[in-house]
C-alpha cells in the first residue's frame, strides 16, 4: 500500500477543522471522549434536546485555541441537524475585530447569519431592526458611500441608497429587469448588516461612531431581532417539521484580552458585564469564550449571570497525573495521524502501516506525546516536519529538528518569572487564578487535562528538555 505524501500534507492542515457532516471528513473524525473526563458535546446537545422542555437554552463552551473546539461544534452540528434542529453556526473572527468587540457587534452578526441562513422561509417584514440599520446607515453615509453597487450570488446587483435602504436589481432572461424591495424578506436585512459592519471592522473610527448609534439602543436591537427575526423563524420552522433554531457561534475564544479605556478586559467585560444582554436571544445559543476566564477572579459571576458552567474541553492525556504515560490517549492519537493516512484501513491494522510513514514505531509516538495532546500543535509539528523532509518514511532526526525549532521559539517568549511559574505548575499539577498562570495557560505553555479525579495541569512537553526548564 502506498501513500501520497502531499495527500496526506493536505488533510493534516492544522488551521482546518474537520466538518464532520461530511461524510468524506467524518471518516478522519476520531473521538477523544473516553479520555477526556467526559462527552462534552453529548452534555450540550442533551441541554438543548432533553433538558430545555421547548424553552431558549445558552450555554458556553472552552478550552485551549487549536485543541479541537470547532471540530467537536461541528459534530455537534451535524448531530442536532439530525435529531430535527435548524443550525446557523459560524466562525465569529470572520465578521468581527476580535481586538475590538462589542456586545453589539456579536448580536449583529448572529442576526446577520441566522437571516442569511433562511432564505427560503418566508417571515413578515422585520420594521424595527431595519429601522436600526437605516439609522446607522444614515449616521455613516459618507463613510460607506451608500450608493454603491454590490453583486450577491443568487439575487443580483444590490444598492444601498442615501436613506440607508436597500433593494436588488435582478436581470431574469425573458424578462428583464425585476426590482425587488426593501420589503422582500430578511436576506436584505443580512446584507444591510454585512456592508455596514464589513466597513466597520477596518476602520476603528468608524466602529466608535456606529457603536454611539447602537449601544443606546441594544435593548431595541435584542427586542427586534427576537420578535421581527427569531420567533416568526422558529414558528415557520416548526411548520416545516423542524424543532428549533439553533446558534453556535465559534471562535469567540479569541477575542483579545486588551483592557477597555475603563479598565476591564475585553472577555470580562463581554462575557461577565454584559452576559445578560447575550443570554436573551430567543433560541438555542452556544457561545465559545476564553480559556482564561474560568481562572478569572469573575467566574462566579458569569456562572451566576449565564445560569451556566462553561463546559471545558480538555486536552487529549499523553501521560497521567502521576507521571506515567496514558495508553488509552496516545492509542487515540496514533490513529488520529494514521487514519489520514489510511481511512479505509481497520483500525488495528493501521498499526502495521506505520512503516509506511515513519521511520519506526517509536517516532510516531515521540510525536503525540511531544505534542502533549494538543490536536493542532501535533498536526503542525507533523506539517513542518514534513516540509523539512518531503519524504517518506519521516525520520526521528526530522522530528527533533521540528521540535528543537518550536522550542526556540516559544523560549523568546518567557521572562525568568514564568520559568518559576512552569516550575510550580509541573510540581503541584495546578493553576491558581493569578494573572502570570493566566498568561501560561493562554500562551499554551500550561495546558489542561481531566481525570476521575478533576482538572490537572502541566506543562507542554516541548518545553521538557528546556535548560532553562531543566534547571
Amino acid at each position: 500500500m502506498t501513500l501520497d505524501l502531499l495527500q496526506f500534507y493536505e488533510l493534516l492542515d492544522p488551521t482546518k477543522p474537520l466538518a464532520v457532516e461530511n461524510p468524506e471528513e467524518k471518516q478522519y473524525y476520531i473521538d477523544f471522549s473516553p479520555v477526556r473526563g467526559s462527552n462534552i458535546i453529548k452534555d450540550l446537545r442533551d441541554k438543548i434536546t432533553f433538558f430545555s422542555r421547548g424553552k431558549p437554552t445558552c450555554q458556553l463552551f472552552t478550552g485551549h485555541i487549536g485543541c479541537g473546539k470547532s471540530t467537536e461544534l461541528l459534530g455537534l452540528k451535524a448531530e442536532l441537524e439530525q435529531a430535527g434542529y435548524h443550525l446557523v453556526y459560524f466562525e465569529s473572527s470572520q465578521y468581527l475585530e476580535m481586538g475590538d468587540v462589542d456586545v453589539t457587534d456579536i448580536l449583529l452578526a448572529i442576526a446577520r447569519r441566522v437571516s442569511e441562513s433562511l432564505n427560503r422561509i418566508e417571515i413578515a417584514e422585520p420594521k424595527g431592526l431595519k429601522a436600526i440599520l437605516r439609522g446607522a446607515a444614515k449616521l455613516l453615509q459618507t463613510e460607506l458611500e451608500l450608493s454603491a453597487q454590490a453583486s450577491v450570488p443568487g439575487i443580483g446587483k444590490i444598492e444601498a441608497n442615501t436613506e440607508g435602504e436597500f433593494s436588488a436589481d435582478v436581470g431574469i432572461p425573458g424578462i428583464g429587469q425585476v426590482t425587488a424591495s426593501d420589503k422582500e424578506g430578511v436576506s436584505l436585512v443580512a446584507l444591510g448588516i454585512g456592508k455596514i459592519t464589513a466597513k466597520a471592522k477596518d476602520s476603528p473610527d468608524l466602529r466608535n461612531k456606529l457603536r454611539e448609534y447602537l449601544e443606546p439602543r441594544t435593548k431595541g436591537i435584542i427586542d427586534a431581532i427576537n420578535q421581527e427575526l427569531l420567533i416568526p423563524a422558529q414558528d415557520s420552522l416548526k411548520q416545516q417539521g423542524k424543532k428549533g433554531l439553533v446558534v453556535l457561534v465559534d471562535n469567540l475564544d479569541r477575542v483579545e484580552t486588551v483592557k477597555k479605556p475603563w479598565g476591564r478586559t475585553q472577555p470580562e467585560y463581554l462575557f461577565v458585564d454584559r452576559a445578560e444582554q447575550l443570554r436573551q436571544l430567543n433560541c438555542h445559543v452556544v457561545y465559545t469564550i476564553p480559556l482564561g476566564l474560568i481562572f478569572s477572579n469573575d467566574y462566579g459571576r458569569l456562572t451566576e449571570r449565564f445560569g451556566v458552567d462553561p463546559k471545558v474541553l480538555p486536552m487529549v492525556p499523553v501521560r497521567s497525573r502521576d507521571g506515567g504515560v496514558c495508553e488509552q490517549g496516545m492509542m487515540l492519537l496514533r490513529q488520529m495521524v494514521l487514519v489520514r493516512a489510511f481511512p479505509e484501513v481497520e483500525t488495528q491494522q493501521r498499526l502495521t502501516l506505520i512503516s509506511k510513514i515513519f521511520d519506526q514505531p517509536e517516532t510516531l509516538d515521540r510525536l503525540c506525546y511531544v505534542s502533549g495532546g494538543h490536536v493542532r500543535e501535533l498536526l503542525r509539528l507533523l506539517n513542518e516536519w514534513i516540509e523539512q523532509e518531503r519524504q517518506i518514511p519521516l525520520s526521528r532526526e526530522g522530528l527533533e529538528n521540528a521540535i528543537r525549532s518550536r522550542r526556540n521559539q516559544m523560549k523568546l517568549a518567557i521572562d525568568d518569572r514564568e520559568w518559576n511559574l512552569l516550575r510550580q505548575v509541573q510540581q503541584r499539577k495546578q493553576v491558581s487564578g493569578d494573572e502570570g498562570y493566566q498568561l501560561l495557560i493562554r500562551s499554551r505553555f500550561v495546558y489542561e487535562y481531566r481525570d476521575q479525579q478533576g482538572s490537572w495541569f502541566d506543562i507542554n512537553p516541548i518545553l521538557l528538555q528546556a535548560p532553562e526548564f531543566q534547571g
